[in-house]
Order: structure tokens, then sequence, then C-alpha cells
């Protein structure tokens, strides 16, 4: 018999509707949040060189001291703000500093509050450690998503155990301005309630060279903690290396959680990302450049569509978009596969809040991207879609 915590865990629905046509050479996936385009050569020099080198042994639990004080050099020349070696631990993916996090803070019965939607990952490793977590939607509307900062602030009280932020957001593209980050800030110190808040994105903001983040405005002592992810901005999916940025207090907690969970990531793979940090920001502006004219022209192609309601994402690479009278986006994913061989992620998969919307990753090759909007977009403009209907409609 396995435990309660494992039968109450729930696949995603990412998964659930990708893995039935993930084997299909009709579909062009668009589910998952990963670019198309390998990692740098910066990145592949410096792990080759390491291993040369002889780096295959067990590395410290918190990371490797050199790559922790690249981090600290990184965080300080984009947030102006200097941090110390002991702030910084380095985790196996972004996913897994989120795990230790959530272990290090979150007792049973602990109240959490989520902005949502958001990967689904996020809500299911608070749940997985016991906390009751409760969602503040992000509201959909003309100019873009946005948020009802005092309604999150009513949520934040002196139970709150935390309060996790993701911006700029996966799924919807919203990126949380500097000044609301402020007054989260000021009301959590009041409350005494833990800010953790998800980076990976940062660097994949459409109008900044970095997103607002709480790691520019939170003193020593404030309890905040950024977690990033090289995954992205980085182009480093697959070598599962990221960090936690948080007060010294937490080093040692997180490094023992570090210890019983997988020890540290690779010492290869931390030199890689140490080479990215030091010699890879033409890298990053070039995938941002790039996305943004990808960006130009998925916009371009939904907001001509009739029955797509969509606005622009001000970061990361999703279009998160409606369909007209869509009432159950699972259904719809699948249908779209089989009318038009394009896969999307449903909107429910990011929580309750995301149903009525897909989402489509466009870090893809140009031609691809156009295919696939060729295929979405003459599909859904032959349904004739009404606002009044539900789809599909044959």
């Amino acid at each position: 018999m396995t435990s309660n915590r494992a039968r109450s865990l729930q696949p995603s629905l990412i998964r659930r509707v990708a893995e039935a046509a993930m084997s299909r050479d009709d579909v062009i996936p668009l589910w998952f949040g990963e670019g198309c385009w390998p990692t740098s050569e910066i990145a592949v020099n410096a792990a080759n060189a390491s291993l040369r080198a002889g780096n295959h042994f067990y590395q410290p639990n918190s990371g490797s001291p050199t790559l922790r004080d690249t981090i600290a050099s990184y965080h300080e020349s984009k947030y102006n703000v200097p941090i110390d070696r002991d702030r910084i631990t380095v985790t196996a993916s972004g996913m897994q500093g989120l795990t230790i996090v959530a272990q290090a803070l979150v007792d049973p019965g602990d109240q959490c509050v989520v902005v949502g939607p958001t990967w689904p990952n996020i809500i299911e490793v608070l749940r997985i450690v016991g906390g009751n977590v409760h969602v503040r939607s992000l509201q959909s509307g003309e100019s873009g998503w946005h948020l009802d900062v005092e309604a999150l602030l009513s949520d934040i009280t002196a139970h709150t155990q935390l309060v996790f932020i993701n911006s700029p957001n996966n799924p919807t593209g919203w990126v949380m301005s500097a000044g609301d980050q402020q007054r989260v800030l000021d009301h959590c110190r009041r409350t005494g309630t833990w800010i953790v808040a998800d980076d990976v994105y940062a660097r994949l903001a459409f109008d900044a060279d970095v997103a607002p983040s709480f790691a520019a405005l939170a003193s020593v002592g404030d309890q905040v903690i950024c977690v990033n992810s090289f995954s992205k901005a980085w182009s480093m999916t697959g070598w599962r290396l990221g960090w936690i940025t948080a007060p010294a207090s937490l080093e040692a907690p997180f490094a023992m959680l570090n210890e019983f969970n997988i020890a540290s990531p690779a010492g290869f793979i931390q030199a890689a990302g140490e080479a990215m940090l030091r010699n890879g920001e033409d890298e990053v502006a070039a995938l941002r450049s790039r996305l943004a004219t990808l960006r130009s022209l998925v916009t371009e192609r939904l907001s001509a569509t009739p029955g797509i309601t969509y606005t622009e994402p001000a970061g990361a690479f999703y279009a998160f978009f409606g369909i007209g009278g869509m009432t159950d986006s699972v259904q719809c994913a699948r249908e779209l596969i089989e009318r038009c061989g394009v896969g999307l992620a449903p909107g429910r998969a990011f929580g309750a809040e995301g149903e009525g919307f897909l989402r489509l990753c466009f870090a893809q090759k140009t031609d691809v991207l156009e295919a696939a909007l060729d295929k979405l977009c003459h599909t859904v403009s032959l349904l004739g879609i009404d606002p009044e209907d539900t789809f599909p409609k044959e």
C-alpha cells in the first residue's frame, strides 16, 4: 500500500494531453515549456573541460563554491544588491529548489497563498508537504493580465506561512511591477509571512534586461526567497541546474535537505552553469530578441483570428489565449490535436483559474511556429464560433 501522500498526487493535465499524441509525427508539439534551441557551446565546452579535468566526484551540499560566488556576482550585477555566498544554495533544477523550500518552510496545515494561474507543480509541491493552499487569481482584461493587489494583501494574514508569486508568469506572461512587489513586501514584513518568488523567467521580460524582482527590494533580514533556474533563459532544460537565494539562516537546513534529496548537482554541470553566467550574456540577449520576434508573429496571427481572445504577454514565451465559448480546455486541446494537429497545453492544467484558456509555447523555429499558427487559426476560423456557442462546434 502506498502512502496517502502518493495516492493523492494528480498527474499533470499537460502531460495527460501530450502523452496521447507524443508519438505522432503529424502533430506539432507546443504543449511543453521548453525552447527548441540547443544549449550554447559555452556550456558544453565548460562541461567537457570540467570532465577532462577530473571533476567526477561529490560536490558540497550547498553547491560548488565557485558557482555560488559567480551567482552572487550575477545577483549584484542585475539587482544592484550585494549578497554573500552563504545566501545561495545550488539545486538540481528550479523544481528541486521549490521542493526543498516547501520542505523547509511548510508544516501540515500551514496556510499558503499562491498567485494563479501558475505552473501546476507549484501547488502540488505545497500540497505534498501538507500545505493548505489558497489561490488568488490574476484577472484577464483588454489591457492584459493584472493582479488585484489589495485582494492579495487581504489573503495574507499573520496566519499565512508563505505567499508564492511567479513573475514573469507561466502561463499568462504577466509581469509584476516593482511597486506592487514593494507593497507585498511591506505587508509581509508586518504579517511575518515568507515570500517565495519564482524568478525562472526573470531574464525573459520583453521591455527590460531583467524583470522586477523581490531580490532587488529585500533587505538582508527579510523573509524573501527567490528560486531561479538555468533552464529557460540559458536554454539548459536538460541539464537540471538552478539556485535559491535566501536568508543566510536557511543555508544549513537547505544544505541538509539537499543532502537528503540529491546531495548536489554534478560538478561538470555546475561548471557549465558558471560559464554561462560569466560569458553567456550575449546568448541571453539573442534569445530574448528571437522570442520578441516570435511573440510579434503570434500576436499578429491570434489577434486577427475571429473567435480567439488574446493579450500579448509581457514576459516568458507563452501565448495564453481563449477560444470563444470554450468551457473545457482539456477537451478542446484534444479536439485541436485531431482537427489540426497542433498540440497545446489546456488552461485547466494551471488551476481552475486557467480554465477557458489554452497555452501555446512559441519558443520554436519560425517555420514550425508559422505552420502551427496556419493550422490553428484556420481551424478556429472554420468553426464559426459565436460567443454564445460552446467549443467544439461541429
